[in-house]
């Protein structure tokens, strides 16, 4: 169902009835540019506390599917003057009357993804977002292309509003499958020829339970939404939530002041799969805590998710953000989470330098393997150690390109979502023994897969 009833009115003073207003950072709260007076913002009344009621589907209205037929340019009428202005929603959402200077604002949702249902205000003032990509960066220098080291200044950051989705659903799921809790560790065989084997028993396990999601928040840009894209770092911009939407306010435009913002140009449906593979994981996931004695892991043979309710409303979210495009065309994020401060980054590599300082490594990893090869003579239990030096090189290679570039930095939604269980029903009953198993986990472990990338 489609809640088509949030018609807002354009923000005005209570003390002067100004429409000069933008946000006090340092509070939090709205204040008047003319008579400084500060007031609380209007808490969004599409926050849901408690999902275990949700029944259906519910989509708001500003996450209504965006009409392409409608203009981006809209007209609206001043309401000191009565003048004209024409705004382009793709660019803002709102304006100036160039006769009397009055701020106008869109009043009423529009179907072009211009305007969400709710607004997270910064919290993180710019000189704080400034220091913590700056420490970021300076952490990193050493490695960092000679280029970027040269042209990179924290004055160049901004701090933009990201259009998202966030979903809240009420869930059933039920999964059946084995488990395995190991009795036994040992070796067979001689010293040239030993194996080393594993006993367990075998568990038929089963668990039932309601799940109430909170909270669940996705991108709703496409460009943003591409984590693995070749010409930008999404997955930067990915890895800083969660974000806490809980102190979500009604939209209003005058927190846009001094930002800039993306618009939406994705719809529910578009969106739909990743959800409900997001939603499975954090089902999946919230069945661990629960199957901590199976020391070799569970296998899951059946797994049913079945959503009986969801709510979807849009929301423009914070974040200060640095950008660089490197000599290869590929734009580089640093992103601070203007809630929490949480901080991910990518920084262009002197590749030349990291092999050089690899080769280095790898020279020295050599030098120690022949000077300790003597030690090991003879020793068949510790020959493969002088062995693991020759991987220094490129051990260190990658671990310094993945601290640079953070390619698998990501939002753990599965783990990082909030959720609540209730009804829970738990099966656990010993089936039998396995012995003899050349392996340390169960075979097909599943128990903690995330599907959703």
């Amino acid at each position: 169902m489609e809640d088509n009833n949030d018609i807002g009115t354009q923000t005005r003073c209570p003390k002067c009835g100004a429409t000069d207003i933008s946000q006090n950072s340092k509070t939090g709260k709205l204040r008047c540019n003319y008579c400084r007076h500060e007031f609380d913002p209007v808490v969004s009344d599409k926050i849901v506390e408690d999902a275990s009621v949700l029944d259906g589907e519910t989509v708001s209205s500003g996450a209504a599917d965006i009409d392409n037929s409608q203009p981006t340019s809209i007209t609206i009428k001043c309401k000191s003057c009565g003048a004209e202005v024409v705004v382009d929603t793709s660019q803002t959402t709102s304006a100036r009357c160039h006769w009397c200077r009055n701020h106008l604002s869109i009043d009423n949702q529009i179907p072009n993804g211009a305007v969400p249902d709710m607004i997270l205000p910064f919290k993180i003032a710019k000189e704080e977002a400034k220091s913590a990509i700056n420490n970021f960066v300076s952490a990193r220098r050493f490695f960092a292309h000679p280029q970027f080291k040269k042209e990179f200044s924290t004055d160049n950051i901004m701090g933009v509003f990201f259009p998202y989705m966030i979903v809240d659903a009420n869930m059933k799921a039920q999964m059946e499958g084995e488990g395995e809790v190991e009795t036994r560790s040992y070796w067979i065989g001689d010293k040239n020829n030993r194996k080393h084997y594993y006993d367990a028993d075998v568990y038929d396990v089963a668990r039932k339970f309601d799940l109430a999601v909170t909270g669940l928040t996705v991108e709703s840009s496409r460009e943003r939404l591409n984590r693995h894209s070749s010409s930008q770092t999404n997955n930067i911009i990915n890895s800083i939530m969660p974000f806490d939407t809980e102190n979500c306010v009604k939209y209003d435009s005058n927190y846009l002041r001094g930002y800039t913002s993306e618009k939406r140009d994705l719809n529910v449906d578009e969106l739909k799969p990743k959800v409900t593979t997001q939603l499975e994981d954090i089902a999946r996931h919230a069945a661990i805590p629960s199957l901590g004695h199976y020391d070799r892991g569970v296998k899951w043979f059946s797994e049913q998710y079945t959503t009986t309710g969801i709510n979807w409303n849009a929301a423009y979210l914070p974040v200060w953000l640095y950008s660089y495009m490197d000599t290869n065309k590929t734009k580089h994020f640093v992103a601070v989470n203007a809630r929490t401060k949480e901080t991910m980054g990518s920084i262009p590599i002197n590749k030349f330098k990291l092999f050089l300082a690899s080769v280095g490594v790898e020279f020295l990893a050599i030098v120690l393997m022949v000077m300790l090869l003597p030690f090991f003579a003879g020793d068949d239990d510790s020959a493969f150690i002088p062995c693991i030096l020759l991987a220094a090189g490129p051990v260190y290679a990658w671990y310094i390109y993945s601290r640079y570039r953070n390619k698998s930095a990501r939002h753990f939604h599965e783990s990082e979502t909030t959720s609540a269980q209730s009804n829970e029903e738990q099966y656990d009953c010993l089936r039998g023994s396995r012995t003899r198993l050349t392996a340390s986990r169960i075979s097909g472990e599943n128990y903690k897969a995330v599907n959703a990338e």
